[in-house]
């Protein structure tokens, strides 16, 4: 099996730079990048979309994957790593945008704790780790799960990874990040996603996958006025919406929810902001990032992105809040401009048409019962 391995072509390229520089650093892709990505999406594999699989990144506790662009967008799956124990790795960054994690290097006292995979030289490796190991292990999963069904769109391959992961052993060591559920029954975690894929599970509910209602996007309202915002001084700001009820862009069931933020601080790093939707899941969509000293532009129309609220109502009152963490300095300020809400999901329930299966598939049972019952209601 290792010596397959081993022979096979590498067709994952890490790009490695500055750790620090990228614990500083905000930025994702450009004009040219987005429209190829975009375009992808919407034509390639014949119109299904191309899946573009994305790894959260190896920043460690003093980074925050939604400042990465790639991570933080609809269009991409972004992963988080798992010790071989279940523990989070130290390098790994966490974000609500991360959707599920697979297992990447172990402890480094014991052999062969990594991934195999080719190496330099024609040779191959069992230490290969971070996240860029855990990113190609989620893109073998979804090659697995086209193979069984080569009908699945980039859509349907978020959904699957949302309903087939699992939680299992992982955990956080230092019982910050504790596991949840939403709105709908789903349990996330803001380090594991949606938790660790299932290959099995997700190749099995392939074959049996229906194709989903259509998409929309619906700009749901914004705050625009100047805030000011410090240690003891948080804002809170509430956005009502409808959710574009009754027009063609109407969302009853969320799937991403993206809060684009402009706003500056004394020093960036210590700005700390949290969503809550109107089932009260609340979403931290942007952590401490001490090395992020930055005081000139903040954000800047900046889209923070969370997969939290999945397959929640979207109807109702969010609230953001705003703060600014202790850092060097106890007089860090910020002052906030605008925020704008918009909302992706779908107007029909996801789920009506998936083939019930409790025994197997028991996030889509209840998470489909859930939809039944708001219908009702």
């Amino acid at each position: 099996m290792l010596w397959d391995i081993c022979r096979m072509k590498s067709i994952y390229t890490v790009l490695a730079g500055d750790q620090l520089m990228m614990e500083k650093t905000v930025d994702g892709p450009r004009n040219m990048t987005m429209r190829a990505i975009v375009k992808g999406v919407n034509e390639g594999r014949k119109g299904l979309g191309n899946i573009y699989v994305w790894a959260s990144g190896d920043g460690g506790a003093d980074d925050d994957c939604n400042c990465d662009g790639y991570a933080a967008s609809m269009w991409t799956v972004s992963i988080n790593s798992a010790t071989n124990d279940g523990q989070t790795a130290g390098y790994d960054e966490s974000c609500s945008s991360t959707l599920a994690s697979t297992f990447s290097n172990g402890k480094s006292t014991l052999r062969d704790a990594g991934v195999a995979t080719t190496d330099l030289y024609n040779n191959c490796t069992t230490t290969h780790s971070g996240t860029s190991a855990a990113a190609p292990e989620a893109a073998g999963v979804y090659a697995l799960a086209l193979e069984a069904n080569p009908k699945l769109t980039w859509r349907d391959i978020q959904h699957l990874t949302v309903l087939t992961s699992k939680r299992n052993s992982l955990f956080d060591p230092y019982m910050k990040h504790r596991w949840k559920y939403n709105g709908a029954g789903l349990e996330f975690n803001h380090l594991f996603g949606y938790g660790v894929l299932d290959a099995g599970a997700m190749v099995d509910l392939a074959t049996k996958w229906k194709p989903l209602p259509e998409r929309f996007h619906c700009s749901a309202g914004g705050v625009h006025e100047e805030r000011t915002f410090g240690t003891d001084q948080p804002i809170f700001l509430f956005i009502d919406t409808d959710a574009c009820k009754g027009t063609e862009n109407e969302v009853n069931y969320l799937e991403h929810v993206q809060a684009f933020v402009t706003l500056k601080s004394s020093y960036r790093g210590n700005v700390v902001m949290y969503i809550t939707s109107p089932s009260n899941t609340t979403s931290m969509i942007l952590s401490q990032r001490p090395n992020d000293d930055e005081h000139k532009n903040g954000f800047t129309r900046w889209p923070f992105m969370t997969t939290h609220t999945w397959a929640e109502r979207a109807r109702g009152r969010w609230k953001l809040q705003v703060t600014m963490v202790p850092g060097k300095n106890a007089m860090d300020t910020g002052t906030f401009f605008e925020w704008t809400l918009v909302l992706h999901g779908t107007k029909k329930a996801p789920y009506n048409h998936q083939v019930e299966d409790e025994e197997n598939h028991t996030k889509l049972y209840k998470v489909k019962r859930f939809h039944s019952m708001l219908k009702q209601k």
